[in-house]
């Protein structure tokens, strides 16, 4: 599904917008410049002094030309100053005019744009009252340039036509005497940078082919006048253009003829242009190597012209393309490299594009908080200087945040007020991009009708405008709404004309799009032969752009085609195949996928969940095993974002050596000959020794003794529970039971936990020890277990492994149970018994009371200071007091944090679960990690819970063991549901009391304070017990 990010490219000014460059430029000290028929009649010269002032001030406007080159811009306003006043107390009003116009194109450089309207305004006032129309025509021109620049388009285009009736009308009576006559020229390159600003206007309006009529006048009356720079100039524009419009080879042709001119001319800042805008088209293909080697020509250029200005272009657009590449530590650097010369030159509109860009980073790096955080100043810097154009695309993008956070009205308020301002400026090209966004919403919303509806506007103004990658896009996303509307044969022809748009225009990265989803819809409507060939295409495609989350979903898509062929081995190729490109994905740290294309029959948590169900039914329970403990780390990956694998997780799944044989030769594979090839792999397997096949990792060989791992995982038709112990094979056992019976299960069984006045609970509790421990009990016993890890399936993780019944003992009686995120970061090492020097903070409150939001929690002051009693190297931190940074200022000098405080972890986005503070600070899940805490070994939440509402999956449960992990501490303990004040705290104080008897682990201290609690007659109730759970590197 493509989602469009509206983006702010940094090009070199010159390109956009281009000036009058004959009639701005200062005259030199020999008096080489153009006079106007006003400036001409005016005698000065017969006052000795006063030539003698002129000549001073005509010599510092030379100086300031120079500086201005030089990019010396502070230094050249000082001259163009003392010039002013010399000018006017000459009376000079013709020079005084140019001079202001000349600090005005300064200020406008700065991008200071007020200042440069202000000077711009005092020139033209002048230019009206001396009757200059020549000079009049070029501040009206530098007007509509400033103005353009601020996204003031309606403006700017009256500025430019009124420019362009004066040229029109002196030009027919100056260069009726002689073309080539000075005034004829400067009127005539007036002329045609008013033509290309009104080029440049309508193509960011979407505009396309008013613009190209802009333009090819401009490049006429640059040709004509000789004008090589300006021809090279309008070549470079028009080049854009065919690059908006999805017409990359021929922006190629175009930018490739303005760098020739640029270095025929020896412009090396126009030869540093063209490289950019080189770059920005590769970067579009898709070929991001080749934009990378055009950026670096053109920053090793800006260096050496010590441009600084472009040199941030060049570092920004290195940064976007790094970004598109996934290396997104890479690109946030480039952008701060480029973010401080901005702030440097004063650049406060080049700051703002910037800091967006810094939003784009993060937004793809799986960073929403940070993401808001700069598109939120981006929003602000356009707001303040005006500039309705940035104003359109960071609201869009902050659109672009919210949905991915899920927050999908709060997306639409953002997008109809993008749609608003760009429907006001008539920007065709923004309009059809935001009513995309809107069609993607209602898609993610499951509104498929409204989506459509959404896309056949974009659509439409794609086609309007001339705009064919837009257009292939939103054919694509047509195809994708009937797609999951069942209506297959409508969703193929979208996306055979989709096809056919990107082959016309070499847009790899959208056609390795439609190639897949084609795949997709032949595969679903059973024409098996044309969904493998359009994969393979797909295949060949992703991988020869490199994009490897394109090339994880067509090997899945692949797994699942032969899935459906009956052909298991080949199908378990390719879904070992996706899940090592997906693993060596996570270990590069790289985030969102440039363009999020889903998978229509199936995500890629569910490609693992096949592979893993079709190893098991083939009694390859290592593997599967394997695969399900990635699958753990997929899961906290759709989650959480870009999740880092460890060394571990990066060696992916092991392909025993027939499949090596097969997976080097993938592409020879066909359609007709993968059954023999299939029953040849088949055979091959079968006469490799059981060894071999279910060989134990070296990392698993160091489990402890007494120790079980417990992997329970909920497919389509059955339950499958994988149980590993030391010196055995793993052993699958197969329960016949569908997810929908599952999940009554769970949510009768916590109904029952979560009333304490209930006595019924030990039916389903029995029943759930039936499905889990019943059908792997003989197991355990041989085993001689005595501590389970446990790493539960989806619904199962809102279930309390304690609280399992056997008709005698609870389980809790029976083992010492640990909730596992994934074995493959599990540290079998023993960890060292530190003294304890606990950090205790508590919400406090009064009874009855509501604290930000939350009911307030009296007791647990009396749990703190029941800590701070028993131990004397604790500190406590109570109600205000107990504050964010108060809490991370004292991490260093403690080893446990006891945070007695609300906490919930919620179905949904991370930023949906937090941890509340005593002052009302909070922070969420996916803030967790900032907490750099290796001394912590273990943090207590004795107040939170989880499945408010409604039980999901139960990730957030997974993701929050991971998150407390990742920021370095080894265990946590929380409880799945609120306990009440009094359960809590006895809980809690038999907890501490075991814990700090000595050589005792945390698991096994809780597992006591639980059975205590068991024993006792006041809270023997599981609700207060069983809650609480251990997770983490603990045994």
């Amino acid at each position: 599904m493509k989602m469009n990010r509206i983006t702010s490219r940094k090009i070199l000014p010159r390109i956009i917008l281009t000036t009058c460059l004959a009639c701005i430029a200062i005259p030199t000290s020999n008096g080489d410049r153009v006079l106007s028929q006003a400036e001409s009649s005016v005698t000065i010269t017969q006052n000795p002094k006063a030539t003698t002032s002129k000549a001073e001030a005509d010599r510092l406007r030379e100086q300031a030309r120079q500086q201005s080159q030089a990019k010396q811009y502070s230094e050249a306003l000082k001259s163009l100053e003392q010039a002013l006043q010399i000018y006017r107390s000459l009376k000079d009003r013709s020079n005084e005019a140019k001079t202001l116009t000349n600090l005005g194109q300064i200020y406008r450089s700065l991008r200071d744009s007020s200042k440069a309207i202000a000077y711009y305004q005092q020139a033209l006032d002048i230019t009206i009252q001396i009757a200059d129309l020549q000079l009049q025509s070029n501040v009206l021109n530098s007007l509509g340039n400033v103005y353009n620049a601020l996204g003031q388009k309606q403006k700017a285009i009256e500025f430019y036509q009124q420019s362009l009736a004066i040229t029109e009308q002196t030009s027919e009576s100056v260069c009726a005497k002689s073309p080539k006559d000075k005034s004829c020229i400067v009127i005539r390159d007036i002329q045609r940078s008013s033509l290309n600003g009104l080029g440049n206007i309508h193509n960011s309006l979407g505009q396309h082919q008013k613009a190209i009529e802009f333009y090819q006048q401009s490049l006429a009356i640059a040709k004509q006048m000789g004008n090589r720079q300006g021809e090279g100039l309008v070549l470079g524009n028009l080049g854009n253009i065919y690059d908006s419009i999805g017409q990359p080879q021929k922006a190629i042709e175009l930018f490739q003829q303005s760098l020739a001119i640029a270095k025929q001319l020896g412009d090396r800042e126009g030869e540093g242009t063209m490289f950019l805008s080189l770059g920005n088209v590769y970067n579009s293909l898709g070929k991001y190597q080749e934009a990378i080697n055009f950026y670096q020509q053109s920053l090793v250029i800006a260096k050496q012209l010590r441009d600084q200005k472009s040199i941030g272009s060049a570092l920004g657009n290195l940064g976007s393309t790094y970004n598109s590449l996934g290396q997104y530590q890479k690109a946030i650097e480039l952008f701060h490299q480029s973010l401080v010369i901005d702030q440097k030159l004063g650049d406060l509109q080049g700051e703002g594009i910037t800091l967006g860009n810094l939003g784009n980073a993060y937004y793809y790096f799986g960073k929403s908080q940070k993401a808001l955080e700069f598109y939120q100043q981006s929003l602000a810097i356009a707001q303040q200087t005006n500039n309705r154009h940035s104003t359109a695309i960071w609201l869009n993008n902050l659109g672009n945040v919210h949905n991915s956070l899920g927050l999908y009205q709060k997306a639409l308020e953002f997008y109809q007020q993008s749609l608003a301002i760009a429907q006001q400026m008539s920007d065709r090209n923004g309009e059809g991009k935001l009513l995309g966004n809107l069609g993607n919403t209602y898609y993610y919303l499951q509104q498929y009708p409204k989506a459509i509806q959404f896309y056949q506007q974009s659509l439409a103004n794609a086609k309007q405008i001339g705009d064919r990658q837009s257009e292939g896009a939103w054919l694509n996303n047509l195809g994708v709404a009937h797609h999951y509307q069942k209506q297959y044969l409508k969703a193929i022809e979208f996306y055979q004309q989709s096809l056919s748009i990107y082959q016309e225009i070499g847009d790899l990265d959208g056609l390795g799009s439609a190639l897949t989803n084609l795949g997709s819809a032949y595969t679903i409507s059973r024409q098996y032969p044309k969904a493998f060939d359009y994969y393979y295409q797909a295949l060949a495609t992703v991988q020869q752009i490199g994009d490897r989350h394109g090339e994880t979903a067509t090997l899945k898509n692949l797994g699942y085609l032969f899935t459906t062929q009956q052909q298991p081995e080949l199908a378990i190729i390719f879904y070992k195949q996706s899940i090592n490109v997906s693993e060596s994905i996570r270990q590069d740290i790289r985030g969102l996928p440039k363009t999020v294309q889903q998978s229509y029959l199936e995500t890629v948590a569910d490609g693992y969940k096949r592979l893993a169900d079709l190893l098991l039914k083939q009694g390859r329970v290592m593997e599967a095993l394997q695969v399900i403990d990635l699958l753990k780390f997929q899961e906290l990956e759709d989650y959480l974002k870009n999740i880092k694998g460890s060394d571990r997780s990066a060696q992916g799944v092991r392909l025993l050596e027939p499949e090596k044989v097969i997976s080097d030769k993938l592409l020879a594979v066909s359609f007709e000959n993968s059954p023999e090839i299939n029953n040849q792999l088949a055979k091959q397997i079968q006469q490799l020794p059981k060894s071999e096949i279910n060989k134990v990792p070296d990392y698993l060989q160091k489990i402890p003794q007494g120790t079980a791992l417990l992997y329970p995982l909920i497919l389509g038709d059955r339950l499958e529970i994988i149980l590993f112990s030391p010196n055995t094979l793993p052993i699958s056992r197969t329960v016949k039971i569908s997810p929908k019976e599952i999940e009554t299960l769970v949510t009768d069984f916590r109904a029952t936990l979560l009333d304490t006045g209930s006595e019924d609970y030990k039916e389903p509790a029995a029943q759930l020890y039936k499905l889990l421990i019943k059908p792997i009990e003989a197991e355990l016993t041989q085993a001689k277990a005595t501590k389970i890890l446990y790493a539960p399936d989806g619904i199962l993780r809102y279930v309390p492994l304690t609280a399992l019944y056997d008709g005698k003992q609870w389980l809790a009686e029976k083992y010492r149970i640990s909730n596992l995120i994934a074995y493959t970061l599990f540290d079998f090492s023993p960890q060292p018994k530190n003294t304890l020097n606990i950090l205790a903070g508590a919400f406090g409150g009064k009874a009855g009371e509501k604290k930000f939001g939350q009911n307030a929690l009296p007791a647990t002051l009396t749990e703190i200071q029941a800590i701070a009693n028993s131990f004397q190297n604790s500190v406590t931190l109570a109600e205000e007091n107990f504050s964010r940074q108060a809490i991370e200022s004292n991490f260093q000098n403690h080893n446990i944090l006891h945070l007695a405080t609300h906490a919930e972890f919620n179905i949904g986005v991370p930023e949906n679960s937090f941890i509340i503070f005593g002052n009302g600070d909070k922070i969420r899940l996916n803030e967790i990690t900032n907490w750099q805490i290796p001394n912590i070994d273990l943090i207590v939440l004795s107040a939170c819970q989880t499945g408010i509402g409604k039980l999901g999956d139960g990730v957030e449960i997974l993701g929050f063991g991971y998150q407390v992990q990742k920021a370095g501490a080894k265990q946590a303990i929380a409880s799945l549901w609120k306990v009440d004040d009094s359960g809590t705290q006895a809980l809690m104080a038999a907890f501490y009391r075991e814990f700090q008897k000595g050589d005792i682990t945390v698991t096994e201290a809780l597992r006591r304070a639980q059975v205590s609690l068991i024993k006792s007659s006041n809270f023997n109730h599981p609700n207060y017990w069983s809650a609480f759970f251990a997770i983490g590197n603990g045994l």
